[in-house]
């Protein structure tokens, strides 16, 4: 007898790990509280400034945001700007705005810095905050100041940068990355407009000194806001490969017996999906010629053997992921799922079948 549509998910789901071990894992080392003077100097500098615009991942819209931020320089207008939206999963914007005005964000744009995309919203909106808002002792001053603040690596440089395009036509005034850790301190201002006159205070990425979760810790560490070594390639791997496995399965259940809609099996030509990080990565590297030499220890002395590098794979998995070439994702999304149904397949129609 052959098995119904919704048996063969089931089996299909059972594989699938329901949650990532997280026991054992000290995510102070991976995020270590030396950022401190950072904030310290963003404080000093608020009398000068206008506005304040903090950039985050749109990929983890609500997790790693640094409360400190709010705290300390919650007394100036806010703009919240979601960058790196090429990269997100956005099928579900509304929710997350939604997400966000209940934590009492109300000016928020989604931004891809690279493509400068939604950057001429970021002007006429700051404008009206500003406009709208007692500037105390600044009211004379015809220019406006805005501090860029953020998380490491989520992208203040390049939203500098892509403003200067698009209202100056002028080239990169500050150094980006790929790595956290470009910006180390608080610049000189950066002129960013002419009409009106408005100019950027660039600063260094803060994280919060107490990161609320271990996966929290790693989905900040996904999106590159700590060097990768601090939490361990294949650490990050693992939790990538558990990431997407789960963002498949509950994003399209439907779709969980034709695995080469996974991105990374496609990617990697690897044949079909998996949940086993080691056995993924054997496959990578051997796909991709990554391989080490190992010396063996055997009765008629050393024997040099050639195995797969797990590092390397995983690396190359974490990078490919990085420049979106595994599709978007949504690393919040269980924050937008608190409340699941108790069947999955429940909502499925018989023509999504």
């Amino acid at each position: 007898m052959r098995p119904s549509f919704r048996a063969l998910c089931s089996a299909v789901r059972a594989a699938w790990r329901e949650s990532f071990p997280l026991d054992g894992r000290d995510v102070a080392r991976w995020f270590p509280g030396h950022m401190a003077k950072g904030l310290k100097k963003m404080q000093s500098s608020l009398k000068l400034v206008d506005c304040v615009i903090e950039v985050h991942d749109a990929r983890i819209s609500f997790a790693g945001r640094n409360p400190l931020f709010q705290e300390t320089l919650g007394i100036k207008p806010h703009l919240l700007v979601l960058n790196k939206m090429d990269l997100a999963d956005l099928k579900e914007q509304q929710k997350i705005i939604q997400h966000l005005e209940g934590e009492g964000l109300k000016n928020i744009i989604f931004t891809n810095c690279i493509k400068d995309e939604n950057i001429k919203q970021i002007i006429p909106v700051v404008t009206e905050l500003v406009g709208s808002s007692y500037r105390y002792h600044r009211g004379e001053n015809v220019e406006f100041c805005i501090m860029v603040i953020g998380v490491p690596n989520v992208g203040k440089s390049s939203l500098i940068n892509s403003l200067r395009r698009q209202h100056l036509r002028k080239g990169k005034a500050t150094r980006v990355g790929s790595e956290p850790g470009i910006t180390r301190a608080v610049m000189s201002r950066i002129q960013v407009c002419e009409r009106p006159l408005m100019f950027l205070l660039d600063t260094p990425g803060v994280l919060a000194p107490r990161i609320e979760s271990v996966e929290t810790g790693l989905k900040l560490a996904l999106c590159g806001t700590v060097l990768d070594h601090l939490v361990g390639e294949e650490t990050l791997a693992d939790y990538l490969l558990y990431t997407l496995n789960r963002h498949q399965l509950f994003g399209r259940p439907w779709l969980l017996l034709a695995v080469t809609l996974y991105r990374y099996v496609q990617h990697y030509d690897l044949g079909e999906a998996c949940d086993d990080v080691e056995s993924v990565l054997k496959r990578v590297a051997v796909r991709l010629g990554k391989t080490q030499k190992v010396k063996v220890l055997t009765g008629t002395g050393d024997v040099n053997v050639m195995q797969p590098s797990y590092p390397a794979a995983a690396r190359d998995f974490l990078r490919t992921f990085r420049s979106g070439l595994l599709g978007p994702v949504m690393l919040d999304r269980d924050a937008l799922q608190r409340s699941p149904p108790a069947d999955p397949y429940q909502a499925l129609s018989p023509r999504d079948v």
